[in-house]
């Protein structure tokens, strides 16, 4: 696993752009099966592909969403509360996959 430095955080994509990738690719993969595979796949292509991780300090993550993220779901199949869910839960595996790469779980 890689070391974190809270510091080159700030450089993410620069330090860190391999296990960013990981978290999200692994965070997709935990959810597949789990969720409609059309909404999923859309909010990661046209949501989560704009955001924006962000380290909070003592471990926690957190993914900043894009501005326009209701705008955005409108052209996602399904209705909100469905979208909202998956969303959630997307968000919440990213987050963790992030602790878990490095190494704060």
């Amino acid at each position: 696993m890689t070391e974190f430095d809270a510091e080159k955080f700030e450089e993410k994509y620069v330090h860190y752009f391999e296990e960013l990738e990981t978290a999200y690719s692994n965070a997709y993969q935990e959810l597949h099966g789990q969720y409609d595979s059309e909404i999923l796949r859309g909010i990661d292509r046209q949501i989560l592909s704009e955001s924006e991780p962000v380290y909070e300090g003592d471990g926690t993550f957190h993914i900043r969403l894009p501005d326009d993220t209701a705008t955005r779901a409108q052209s996602l199949p399904g209705d909100e509360a469905s979208f909202e869910t998956v969303l959630s839960a997307f968000t919440d595996a990213i987050e963790r996959e992030l602790r878990r790469l490095f190494e704060f779980e």
